[in-house]
Formats: C-alpha cells, sequence, structure tokens
C-alpha cells in the first residue's frame, strides 16, 4: 500500500487492469451481495431527492421497501447502505429492455433530471473505501461478475486507477489524483507494477 495525502492506497489500483463491460455484466454489481451499496450520511438527503424524481420508475416492490425502511438501512455490520429488495437488489436499480441493469439514479443524471449522479461509493465501484484510524484504505474489490472488466481492461490496457479517473478525483480531488499518478509513474518505472 502506498500513503497518499490521508489515504493508503492498495497495490491493485495500480497493479490491475479494469474497463467496465456492461454488455458482459449486465450491471450485476447493482443487484448481487447481501446487502446494499455503502452511503454516506450526506448522501441520504440526496438520495431522498433523488426519489421524488424516480420513484414512478421503480418498482413497485422497491417503492414498498422505500416506505417500510426508507432509502437506507444500516446492515449486519452496521454500515449504512441503500435498501434492497429480496434480500439483494438496490431499490434504485431497474432493468432494461435487454435483461441488463441500470442505476435510475445514474439514468436521471445522464437525462439531465438531477444535479447527483449516484452514491459515490457505487461511481467508485470497484474500488471500495474503508476507514482505518485516520486514513482511508482505497481498495480494489475483486469478484466474479467482474471478471469481463478484468479482461477488457487488459486487453485495452486500462489500469483501475485510470478507468476511475473522474470517480477519484470527485472524490479525493485533483491534487490527489494527481499525486497518484506520480506514484504510478514510479512504481512502474521501478518496475513494482507490471
Amino acid at each position: 500500500m502506498v500513503q497518499i495525502g490521508e489515504t493508503i492506497v492498495s497495490f491493485d489500483l495500480f497493479q490491475e487492469y479494469f474497463c467496465c463491460s456492461f454488455s458482459h455484466c449486465k450491471g450485476i454489481c447493482c443487484v448481487e451481495g447481501d446487502a446494499g451499496a455503502p452511503v454516506l450520511m450526506d448522501e441520504v438527503e440526496r438520495l431522498e431527492e433523488a426519489l421524488e424524481v424516480i420513484e414512478d420508475e421503480m418498482s413497485p416492490e422497491a417503492r414498498a421497501v422505500v416506505r417500510e425502511q426508507g432509502v437506507v438501512y444500516n446492515d449486519r455490520d452496521g454500515d449504512l447502505v441503500t435498501s434492497i429488495v429480496n434480500g439483494k437488489d438496490c431499490v434504485f436499480a431497474s432493468r432494461d429492455g435487454n435483461g441488463g441493469c441500470i442505476c435510475l439514479i445514474e439514468k436521471a443524471f445522464r437525462e439531465g433530471r438531477t444535479a447527483w449522479r449516484k452514491p459515490i461509493s457505487c461511481y467508485l465501484y470497484p474500488v471500495r473505501l474503508k476507514k482505518t484510524g485516520e486514513l482511508t484504505a482505497v481498495n480494489l474489490h475483486k469478484w466474479d461478475v467482474c471478471s469481463s472488466a478484468f479482461i477488457k481492461g487488459r486487453r485495452k490496457g486500462m489500469r483501475a486507477y485510470e478507468f476511475l479517473k473522474e470517480p477519484l478525483i470527485e472524490r479525493f480531488g485533483e491534487e490527489w489524483y494527481k499525486e497518484l499518478l506520480t506514484v504510478a509513474d514510479e512504481l512502474l518505472k521501478q518496475g513494482l507494477v507490471k
């Protein structure tokens, strides 16, 4: 791991190639797992605002969950996460005409109906953040549903930190990302990442 500012960044972010491959995974990260997506306290109000825009597009089951428990809940680890339907599907996820899963908040953002894209944990995925004392660990989550994205990234020569440039800048800032690029260049020069 490498410390950059108040973060410690996993070597995987520099080492691994990654480029989302929606045509293969069909957005399964929005519907698989044992809890919803991690949410920051200041994102709850934004989720509620987005709900006003997209509620009519949500499934009846998702609307029922939100009416009963709200847009978020605390998972078994006590972390604040998006509410889910049937123990797995994010309430903000919807199926497109091809069986793919789309984020209704992201869709509304792209259509100009909201000013907010989605929770930063979703935008950053497959990066997961974890507070460790005063520092934030920046780790790359690996699971089989993203295997095609690792293959596509290698084929395109795109490292995970390159693919995630925009969300990393949104979360940590331009200066942090510039320092990340400096570290990446140094690691490549030293042959510490292949």
